[in-house]
């Protein structure tokens, strides 16, 4: 059981790292176009796509990426909170 949590847990970190590389592949010209930025489009637009029609950018910030991040701490949090309680039931 511990064993699929900290799968579960170690995904959710890594996914977050992707999320956090690819938003900073904005800030450099042709980033998201070469081989590694498609490759982190292809892992990141699908779960920031729901952020970003609910989230409006403010003006030229986009902040949905950042409410998606925070989504997956608060999983990440959730789970290992879950796991300590069934370890300690």
């Amino acid at each position: 059981m511990a064993f699929l949590f900290n799968i579960l847990f170690t995904a959710l970190n890594m996914y977050s790292w992707i999320l956090i590389i690819y938003i900073l592949l904005s800030w450099f010209p042709g980033a998201r176009e070469s081989k590694f930025g498609e490759v982190l489009a292809k892992l990141a637009e699908p779960f920031l796509e729901p952020f970003r029609k609910i989230i409006p950018p403010l003006g030229m910030i986009d902040i949905s990426p950042i409410v998606a991040i925070l989504v997956l701490r608060f999983a990440a949090s959730g789970l290992q909170e879950l796991f300590r309680m069934i370890v300690t039931s």
